[in-house]
């Protein structure tokens, strides 16, 4: 009986998670990464840039597809440490500065990890990518990320 109780809780707590995740709803786009070299890769992204976007992020999510991803705007440059709480899946970061330029990268992050992840130098945004991509596409530090929210920053 307590077994069973307990089994209850765990799946309402669950459910309670999935409907705040699901309660925060996040604008679309695309964007564009552009490596050193010069190649140039797509992704489809959600927007995160209210508070309670930035907040949850992808927290709670069971996938993310290749090709997709979710951009952080933070408005301003400023200083930030991303964190895995709640996060189900393993994720690549790459942290830009106010140009899009690609200034930290963080790789294969471990999902549920309270570590703070990110560079010294202040951010205009986050761009956040199923684990993996990073090293599949040679992405790195110094590359470019192509979005409208870096063009107000020039």
């Amino acid at each position: 009986m307590l077994r069973a109780v307990l089994v209850m809780i765990l799946i309402l707590q669950g459910l309670s998670a999935t409907a705040r995740a699901e309660a925060v709803i996040f604008g679309a786009s695309r964007l564009e990464v552009i490596t050193q070299g010069g190649k140039r890769h797509a992704f489809a992204v959600e927007l995160a840039t209210t508070p309670e976007q930035l907040s949850q992020g992808l927290m709670f999510r069971r996938d993310l597809p290749a090709g997709n991803g979710m951009l952080f705007d933070f408005g301003l440059p400023r200083q930030v440490a991303m964190w895995m709480k709640n996060t189900l899946i393993p994720l690549d970061m790459l942290f830009m500065d106010r140009t899009g330029r690609v200034i930290h990268v963080e790789q294969y992050t471990v999902p549920g990890s309270l570590e703070p992840r990110g560079p010294s130098e202040p951010v205009l945004g986050v761009l956040e990518l199923p684990a993996g991509t990073v090293r599949r596409l040679g992405l790195s530090a110094g590359d470019r990320v192509s979005h409208p929210m870096f063009e107000r920053g020039r």
